[in-house]
Formats: C-alpha cells, structure tokens, sequence
C-alpha cells in the first residue's frame, strides 16, 4: 500500500495541470480547428482571429445592451480575459509573419480598423472593480496589435517594393475562403 501511495501522488500531480490547461481556452474547439485550417494562409489566419476578437466583443455589447442580468460582471470579466488571451495570440502571429516577409499587406488595414472598433467598444461599460483590470489588459493587447500592424504596413511596403512577390499562374487552382 505504501508503494502505491507516491505512483498515486505523481499521477494526481500529473493529471491537475492537463485538468487546469483544458479547462483556460479561451477558444471553443471549433474555432481552434479554423485556426488550424488557416495555419497556411496568414492574411486568412488574421482574419479569422478578427472574427473571434469581433465575436467576444460583440458579447460583452449585448451584455450591456440588454436589461442586467446577474452575473454580468463575471461574464464580463471571462469575455475580456478570452478576448486577450486571443489578442495576444493574434500578436504573436503578426510577431512571427513580419520577419518572415509573409504577405499580409491586403488585411492590415483591416486589422488596424478593428483594433480602434475593438478598444472603443471596450471602453464603454462602467467602470466596475471585478473587471477593470481585465478591460485595462484587453486594452493594452489591442494597443499592442495596432502598434505591430502599423509597424508592418512600413515594413511589408519596404520590403514588398524591393522584392516583389512572384505572379500566380492563372490556371492555378484557388484557396477556399475562410468561414
């Protein structure tokens, strides 16, 4: 009995982090698959996370836009930490496309658009304190995604123009669009 007594310790110390990793995404697993199907295309990539982000943000809108219901400051709370968590994988990703010279000069100024809808929207609720911090954070993270997508517009351009990108053949077969 006491042999079995630390394998029992491991395998509970093992089991809480992979229990505590499910349970924090901040993505449903449908939207993680378009994620996925989008890995190869990065101007379809950011234009998925601008639905996700547009999603959570339109959330937190109509918890406001609708009588008070209870909850809504935790449901606020958990709306502003998934819309940053995603935020700040979206940076990631623009961190990551930029030295590579990926293409995403057609969906930056989207992005940049977004980014001013995204932090005017998250503005408007009042003030509360079970919140505040996760608004303040979501905040950062959008200001962050808006300053690396105008730093990659000058960049993309430079580059762009010193090396431009070959022509596709007209007989190649299309991507699909993202959903």
């Amino acid at each position: 009995m006491l042999r079995r007594l630390p394998l029992a310790f491991v395998l509970l110390a093992l089991a809480l982090p992979l229990h505590a990793q499910r349970d924090d995404n901040a993505m449903s697993e449908g939207e993680i698959e378009q994620l996925r199907a989008s890995a190869y295309f990065p101007s379809d990539r950011i234009l998925v996370f601008i639905k996700f982000l547009d999603e959570r943000n339109k959330k937190i809108q109509d918890l406001f836009a609708h009588p008070r219901k209870p909850g809504r400051e935790q449901d606020t709370h958990a709306l502003l930490e998934q819309f940053t968590a995603i935020a700040d994988e979206l940076n990631d990703n623009l961190d990551d496309y930029g030295p590579h010279h990926k293409d995403i000069r057609k969906v930056l100024p989207k992005l940049i658009d977004a980014t001013e809808r995204w932090s005017s929207n998250i503005k408007q609720p009042p003030e509360n304190p079970e919140y505040d911090l996760s608004r303040k954070l979501a905040l950062e993270a959008i200001r962050d995604i808006r300053e690396e997508a105008t730093r990659l517009v000058e960049d993309q351009k430079t580059w762009f123009a010193a090396h431009p990108p070959a022509k596709e053949p007209e007989n190649m077969p299309t991507r699909e669009a993202p959903r």
